[in-house]
């Protein structure tokens, strides 16, 4: 994984890398792993996950059908403009 420093601007960079490693999942990744995990407990979890991805997929063709209306983007506070 890499990031790109501009104008030795680390806190932006440290920002960017922050959120690549989000997207990852890599932080989740590494709560997960703190403590052991039963067997039967990472069933349910993965079951769950599996559920999850596939109502968010479901989810998405209705939206792409026209049966929902689109999701909202939400606007930051503070954001840039």
């Amino acid at each position: 994984m890499q990031v790109i420093v501009r104008d030795n601007n680390v806190d932006q960079a440290l920002r960017a890398l922050k959120k690549k490693l989000q997207r990852e999942g890599l932080f989740r990744e590494m709560k997960r792993r703190r403590a052991y995990e039963k067997p039967s407990e990472k069933k349910a979890r993965e079951k769950n996950e599996a559920i999850r991805r596939a109502r968010k997929l479901a989810r998405k063709a209705a939206q792409r059908e026209g049966l929902l209306p689109r999701a909202r983007k939400h606007a930051k506070a503070g954001g840039r403009r």
